[in-house]
């Protein structure tokens, strides 16, 4: 990308539909929650259309690199997440006593730790060819390679794990 200026509009538009896309998914599942069925699949529409601009706008920006160089991307993206950033939120969020937040920054910073390990082993394993499936909680964000019988970051049931 040889215009900087293009480089960091390209980022910008990412970064906003990136956050659109989220905040969509949050306004559906509310407006689920308050049986407003077609207002919900509105926002899971406009959110996945959020998602195609971001996605585009990524790829325009060559920001897409190859799948270890991706992975090399997420570890240290992960890393950063529960070493630095993560810790003094909850440490803030802790001290004023907010413990909805530090509940969901103290779940966030556990699972990013092992996002981390587990983009590392990926990397470490690239040429393998059996494939693997993996686990998704689905109130904190933990991965593991086979279903647990709990989660043990939030305690949620393993049946309620999501398959990948």
């Amino acid at each position: 990308m040889s215009d900087s200026r293009i480089l960091d509009y390209l980022m910008e538009a990412f970064a906003g539909e990136s956050q659109a896309n989220r905040k969509y998914l949050a306004y559906a599942k509310k407006a689920e929650q308050e049986g407003k069925i077609n207002a919900a699949k509105l926002f899971r529409a406009a959110a996945e259309a959020e998602t195609l601009h971001a996605l585009r706008h990524f790829e325009v920006a060559e920001k897409v690199g190859s799948t270890a160089d991706n992975l090399e991307d997420a570890v240290a993206g992960e890393t950063y997440e529960f070493k630095e950033m993560y810790p003094p939120f909850a440490k803030e969020a802790e001290a004023t006593g907010n413990k909805a937040a530090l509940t969901a920054f103290t779940f966030a910073m556990k699972a990013e730790e092992v996002h981390a390990r587990l983009f590392q082993e990926a990397l470490e394993n690239i040429d393998q060819t059996e494939e693997v499936s993996y686990y998704l909680c689905p109130v904190c964000g933990n991965i593991e390679k086979s279903r647990p019988d709990k989660c043990w970051i939030c305690g949620v049931p393993g049946e309620r794990f999501i398959m990948y």
